[in-house]
């Protein structure tokens, strides 16, 4: 909005520094971080209020996460509010990354509303049915897919080679789509853990918004030869704001957590990556600098396929972070220490830039 403003204006005076992506990116942090910090008290409260005894907690889950009943949930809602209000200020609209970005972080988000609310209402952790969950996912990641198809083509670009990519035609809004729906999957699985999903996707959105800054120049692009994208470098603001939204529910969701993501968040913050990595044409090294959730994911997958298949487990509880605690490791310690892990990923999968 306010970048269109100051377009039909001339960006005349201190107007000026509007037409600057980067400078827009900081402002995104900043506003979007302000408004978290301003809102979160309250909302926190009216959670409370509303939900009364608040997320319902596993059972056969470990049993230090027991003492967590009561704590609210939906906390996404926060997030979701502080990156809307960040983008509606400082991005431009125009762009149809922007409208695909958030097409996909605000369906995501509705879905996982949708879930944290029939947990709440039925004090159940099943919520909604898994088929329907993903049907309507790849509905929304499809209608995404194919508006950044129109846009900037069907290859998936391989990293370590100088623009070498494999044409995936009319397959390429499936792959796309599954990039997008099993990363908002795999970020949902993490969050299991006061803290632990909210930070490596501060990272992760850190790293992107350096991806696509520099594939959307085409200097940059053209010296470190990764895929030129036009318009794509829009998208550092939006991951501005994920960062300055995911700072100030850090802020509340720090152990102990006194509001829970929810999957509500954690929903539509995995698929706002997704989507940024579609965007860039980087969603191999998504895998990289998402590691920390493809692993959470996997052991989620292997223990499932393993104990249907022997009646044993791989690990003593999965997602496996629980098989950290069940080892005796204390919560923090976890969280703390899959952060430094999401942050040498990230490290190792912005490398692949100039690694070609």
């Amino acid at each position: 909005m306010l970048y269109w403003i100051a377009q039909h204006l001339g960006f005349p005076g201190l107007l000026n520094l509007i037409r600057y992506q980067s400078f827009r990116t900081g402002a995104a942090v900043a506003t979007a971080l302000l408004i978290g910090l301003i809102i979160g008290p309250k909302f926190i409260g009216w959670l409370r209020v509303r939900q009364g005894k608040g997320q319902p907690i596993r059972a056969d889950g470990p049993q230090t996460h027991l003492a967590k009943r009561g704590t609210p949930t939906m906390g996404g809602l926060m997030i979701l509010t502080s990156v809307s209000l960040a983008m509606l200020l400082w991005m431009d609209l125009r762009n149809p990354f922007v409208w695909a970005c958030a097409f996909v972080t605000l369906g995501f988000g509705a879905i996982g509303f949708l879930d944290d609310y029939d947990k709440v209402r039925k004090a159940s952790t099943a919520g909604v049915p898994g088929r329907v969950r993903l049907l309507l996912e790849f509905l929304i990641a499809g209608v995404a897919a194919w508006i950044i198809m129109q846009e900037n083509g069907s290859g998936l670009f391989l990293p370590f080679t100088n623009r070498y990519y494999i044409d995936l035609g009319y397959f390429y809004p499936l792959f796309a789509a599954f990039v997008i729906v099993s990363f908002g999957n795999a970020v949902n699985l993490t969050d299991g853990l006061d803290g632990l999903a909210t930070m490596p996707v501060i990272i992760a959105s850190v790293a992107f918004m350096v991806i696509v800054y520099l594939a959307g120049n085409v200097k940059f692009a053209d010296y470190l030869g990764i895929p030129h994208v036009p318009r794509a470098g829009e998208l550092a603001i939006f991951c501005g704001a994920v960062v300055g939204a995911g700072l100030a529910f850090l802020w509340y969701n720090a152990p102990p957590a006194a509001v829970f993501m929810g999957d509500t968040g954690s929903l539509a913050l995995g698929g706002a990556l997704g989507t940024m990595a579609v965007v860039a044409h980087h969603e191999i090294v998504l895998g990289i600098i998402g590691g920390l959730f493809v692993v959470e994911a996997l052991s989620v997958i292997i223990q499932v396929f393993v104990y249907k298949r022997t009646g044993k487990r791989v690990f003593r509880m999965a997602p496996i972070h629980h098989h950290f605690e069940q080892l005796g490791w204390s919560e923090p310690t976890v969280v703390i220490r899959f952060w430094i892990i999401s942050l040498v990923l990230a490290l190792a999968g912005l490398s692949t830039l100039k690694l070609r």
